[in-house]
């Protein structure tokens, strides 16, 4: 199965036409012929199967045959909070998989120990855009635009926070913690950790500090950790 993914799309829309680029890759790539059919999600939870009208590989119009609202598959909302790695290649590589295993939101945060404060947010939408129609999703999750650790702290998350933090204190492990079927907010710092002060606003901040195993990990394997952990215990 082949998803396709239009944000615009509502279960009142009759046609799509795709742009050039989505047409070329249909027709002459995929090799798709007139009466075939296409399946699209709009990110939102619904599955539209479509029919393709007109094969052009350069303007490409499909109709709607049918509609299928989709439950999401799991019944909590997983917020990772992470500082974007120095190396953009492992920051992409946990959305990607992050998505892949299932995730609802994700916030880039600039701590103080942070060696890139500047990202590309379209590309990096566009790599989670492409996990969620390969790994056959239909929620597409939400990506935050950059924010400070401190203003981070600031907004309100719902049901369980935690920090992930390398610091000798007194910890437990984050599956230990986490219950079955409520939110999680996890915080995962930059390759240097978070600082003192930047742990101590957490906690005064009601965040519970947790550990990720018993080595010390790069920040996009904490992050696929914390979030394969949450998937389990609710699994």
């Amino acid at each position: 199965m082949q998803l396709f993914y239009n944000p615009h799309i509502t279960p009142e829309t009759k046609q799509i036409t795709f742009d050039k680029t989505e047409s070329r890759h249909i027709i002459r790539v995929l090799r798709k012929k007139l009466g075939d059919q296409l399946f699209i999600t709009n990110g939102k939870g619904v599955l539209f199967i479509s029919e393709i009208s007109i094969a052009d590989d350069k303007k490409c119009l499909v109709n709607i045959i049918s509609v299928n609202e989709k439950s999401k598959s799991w019944d909590y909302y997983l917020h990772i909070a992470i500082a974007p790695t120095k190396n953009m290649d492992r920051f992409e590589w946990f959305l990607e998989k992050a998505t892949e295993i299932g995730i609802d939101e994700i916030t880039p945060i600039i701590c103080e120990r942070s060696e890139r404060k500047i990202i590309k947010s379209e590309r990096l939408e566009k790599i989670i855009e492409s996990a969620m129609k390969q790994s056959l999703h239909y929620y597409l999750p939400k990506f935050n635009e950059p924010i400070t650790f401190k203003d981070f702290l600031k907004k309100e998350h719902s049901g369980q926070k935690f920090v992930a933090h390398c610091e000798e204190t007194d910890k437990k492990s984050l599956k230990s913690l986490v219950k079955p079927n409520e939110n999680v907010t996890v915080l995962i710092g930059p390759e240097g950790d978070f600082s003192n002060k930047e742990i101590t606003l957490a906690l005064e901040n009601n965040y519970i500090p947790v550990t990720l195993g018993s080595t010390r990990l790069r920040t996009e394997t904490a992050a696929i950790v914390a979030c394969h952990s949450v998937v389990f215990i609710n699994d």
